[in-house]
């Protein structure tokens, strides 16, 4: 999407506004012996009450309100009877839309006292978004994002998650650009413009650089690595990014 309008502008931050207080009260409420079937019912209530609809389940009849993704889960972890641990690491990736408009946002955290590893890929996932964040100018090469999230990884001993990506966003939950890549793509040159909506998420890994899909059809896992991921919603202007789901 490319916003033009006042409309435009006040709807994605309207609804970004509403999927972050969402990410953060259930991050809030994510302690030891709570299921994600118990999150996901809290993101319900929420959504209902913010008169918002939940983007994977209303756009792909996900089978939860929210994305809730835990330990060897990277992304699309269904919400269920897992029960969250000391020491778990766990992602909440919220995405829904209001009035036709759309936003998406994830963070991973440790829940309660955790290694030490597990504490440092969440960080290095949020310095690898400021990064990004910096080269997410209107003309610049797309590319230069993934490639400064790259860098941002190595630069601390890690690697990134190269088969899962960001996306455009804004009047769907997945449209054009259909990629935002995490490292540098050089075949992905395409320059970015004024008023793009795109969902920017680094996905900061031990070592694996590829998730592989469950049996269940939507989950994201790896092997043996771990990954903590971090999202916002963001509209590019001459001005500076706008991010909507702070």
């Amino acid at each position: 999407m490319i916003a033009k309008t006042e409309e435009d502008f006040n709807g994605l931050k309207e609804i970004g506004k509403i999927v972050a207080s969402i990410r953060d009260e259930l991050v809030q409420r994510t302690i030891p012996g709570i299921t994600t079937k118990e999150l996901d019912d809290i993101a319900r209530e929420l959504l209902e009450k913010a008169d918002a609809v939940s983007a994977p389940k209303g756009e792909y009849d996900f089978p939860g309100y929210t994305c809730i993704s835990v330990n060897e889960e990277v992304a699309h972890g269904i919400p269920g009877h897992r029960i969250i641990h000391e020491g778990d690491l766990v992602n909440i990736d919220v995405s829904g839309s209001k009035n036709g408009y759309f936003a998406d946002t994830g963070i991973s955290f440790v829940v309660g006292e955790g290694e030490e590893v597990l504490t440092k890929i969440c960080d290095v996932a949020k310095k690898a978004f400021e990064a990004g964040l910096k080269k997410a100018k209107p003309g610049s090469k797309k590319s230069g994002i993934g490639k400064v999230v790259f860098q941002t990884a190595r630069e601390n001993g890690l690697t990134v998650i190269k088969n899962l990506t960001g996306h455009g966003i804004g009047r769907t939950i997945h449209e054009a650009p259909d990629h935002i890549y995490n490292y540098n793509d050089t075949s992905d040159d395409e320059l970015l413009k004024e008023g793009m909506v795109i969902a920017f998420e680094p996905f900061i890994s031990t070592f694996e650089e590829e998730v592989s899909q469950k049996e269940d059809g939507w989950t994201y896992v790896t092997e043996k690595s771990f990954v903590a991921q971090y999202e916002h919603t963001i509209i590019l202007t001459k001005a500076g990014p706008i991010i909507t789901t702070l």
